[in-house]
């Protein structure tokens, strides 16, 4: 499925901006498999330039207006809902701070290459907004201060085009030979400076926390850090690049996705001709954005969780010599505990769990509130191996399951591209975007469980399972599907053994007996209880260790012979 809906978006990406911005992809992608078939044959020779100069789109113009009637000309209303929210978030900073204490962090990056035009388009916007429209110089741009931290192991390629583009947009530049956090202190110390503008993205190693204005880290000098496209995944900054036909870095047309160093960084694999092995294509078209840093050599996993269920690398060989595993299910639901609706979704889940070997040590039902669900996770996810989640999952106010398991690991919700393509699939018409509460996922914790027989796939929280069943029959499905799943780290383990012993004895009579057995056997479980209070007792003995069952077994009957008869069951 999760292929299926890439290459869906990935014709409709590439026909979309073809049709609108005249830009077709290189003649060797037409061949693809994937493409063949959905776009028209052409020629290279009239194939258009994909990087148009970027002053051609507004000679005559105010600067910065070109950027905001491409996008709103364009039918991708992700992008045009993207690109609102992004340059009011421009013009917040321009009301908020003086110009001259406002500066643009620049790299030469996609990420930079796309603030720099938002910059520009709600400089525009903020001016027109003050009626000062016909004071903006059309050859001046925004003559915003610009930072670039220059480094002996950039790409040359990269020092090209910054100064390129400073020089082209008439940026007046600063160039800082010193690490970030030198460069900063020697830089506010020269010049008052109370914002910057910075192009970080959800996804980016150092996201985590930040907001989209966000006071900077504790022992740095301190400045507001601005952050337009906090929120903008790969998709989004390809399709505004594209719409608005701005040049980018060369490195990009050559397989690059995500920029380093010259020591960290490759062509990224995934983009390989697979023709001859050696061209790569346009980091536009990798269809799934998870995977832009894939050609970082110096990266990391970020599945590194190896206690308990969280861990993905045990096999089932290993998981078979596991002796025990223990689990807590939360139900979320007021109308379980209005008394309107019976649960049935722990006692099928125990039922499941026990016949995998895993132990329930609690179940709750809690309230559709964030900090009751939170609690109950808080509570349980360091004491067992697994927390399955079940119920609270939508678009509704009531829905707050999500949100719960953000604030028990003290994250944040935040968009997830991927989450968003298979919600826009399944929902179709229905679907909004990014304002769809469903697409927000805690953020940097979150793993998505695939399986052939989903509609969506399963959301995993480092060792929270959130189900989206909505009655027993889709939670058959859903279990299997999990059981399936290796990611999912939801492994056999030791069977449980058990005997189910059936007397007439008055609890009184046998109660010496058994709490002696409790302390003699206390790797054996041993309860009982009555199916009414005039029918017989059963008392029930399990664990791991058949020997040690059956000799608890033999001591019990023994001590009352002929009083005790095995049943199949404890009903």
């Amino acid at each position: 499925m999760t292929r299926n809906i890439q290459e869906a978006w990935l014709r409709g990406f590439v026909q979309r901006h073809a049709a609108e911005s005249r830009l077709l992809p290189s003649p060797q992608l037409l061949c693809s498999p994937l493409l063949s078939s959905t776009l028209p044959p052409i020629s290279s020779s009239s194939r258009p330039r994909s990087r148009s100069p970027p002053d051609s789109r507004f000679a005559g113009g105010a600067p910065g207006m070109e950027i905001d009637t491409a996008v709103r000309a364009s039918s991708d209303s992700r992008l045009r809902t993207k690109y609102d929210n992004a340059v009011y978030v421009v013009q917040r900073a321009f009301a908020l701070y003086p110009f001259e204490e406002i500066a643009f962090s620049f790299n030469g990056g996609k990420d930079s290459t796309v603030l720099l035009h938002l910059i520009r388009a709600g400089y525009y916007l903020h001016k027109t907004s003050y009626g000062e429209e016909a004071h903006i110089d059309t050859f001046q741009n925004c003559p915003l201060r610009t930072i670039y931290f220059e480094t002996p192991c950039a790409f040359p390629e990269i020092n090209s085009f910054t100064y390129e583009t400073v020089s082209t947009y008439g940026l007046p530049l600063e160039t800082i030979g010193l690490d970030f956090k030198s460069g900063l202190e020697g830089l506010l110390k020269k010049k008052p400076t109370k914002a910057i503008f910075i192009g970080t993205r959800i996804g980016d190693p150092n996201a985590v926390g930040q907001e989209q204005f966000s006071p900077s880290s504790p022992g740095w000098p301190p400045f507001m850090r601005v952050n337009p496209i906090l929120d903008w995944s790969y998709r989004d900054v390809w399709s505004f690049l594209l719409t608005c036909k701005v040049k980018y870095c060369s490195l990009y047309d050559e397989g690059y996705t995500s920029i380093g160093s010259i020591y960290d960084t490759v062509p990224n694999a995934l983009l390989c001709d697979s023709s001859n092995g050696k061209n790569f294509r346009p980091a536009y078209m990798l269809s799934d954005g998870r995977l832009e840093r894939a050609g970082r050599a110096k990266k990391t996993s970020n599945k590194t969780e190896t206690n308990s269920v969280a861990s993905n690398g045990i096999s089932s060989t290993e998981g078979e010599q596991i002796i025990s595993r223990s689990a807590s299910v939360i139900v979320v639901g007021d109308e379980i505990l209005f008394g309107t609706v019976e649960d049935k979704f722990g006692t099928a889940l125990c039922k499941k769990l026990h016949e995998i070997g895993w132990r329930v040590s609690h179940v709750a039902v809690v309230r559709n509130e964030t900090d009751s669900v939170a609690e109950e996770i808080e509570r349980c996810k360091s004491t067992d191996d697994a927390v399955f989640l079940v119920g609270g999952l939508g678009p509704l106010h009531s829905d707050v399951s999500l949100a719960g398991v953000a604030k028990a690991f003290g994250v944040r919700l935040a968009p997830d591209e991927e989450f968003e393509e298979h919600l826009s699939q399944l929902i179709g018409n229905s679907y909004i975007g990014n304002r769809n509460e469903m697409a927000l996922l805690p953020e940097g914790i979150t793993e998505l469980l695939h399986h052939k027989r989903l509609p969506l796939p399963l959301i995993k929280c480092k060792n929270v399972i959130i189900l989206a069943a909505t009655n027993v029959d889709e939670l058959d499905m859903e279990w299997n599907c999990l059981l399936d799943t290796h990611e999912s780290g939801l492994v056999r383990v030791k069977p449980f053994v058990s005997k189910h012993l059936s007397t007439s004895l008055p609890d009184v009579k046998i109660a010496p007996v058994v709490e002696k057995l409790c302390l003699e056997f206390s790797d054996v479980y041993i309860g009982a209880h009555r199916i009414s209070r005039t029918g017989p007792l059963v008392v029930n003995l399990l664990g791991k260790d058949n020997q040690r069952v059956e000799g608890a077994t033999e001591k019990l009957t023994s001590s009352f012979e002929g009083q005790f008869s095995q049943v199949d069951s404890c009903k």
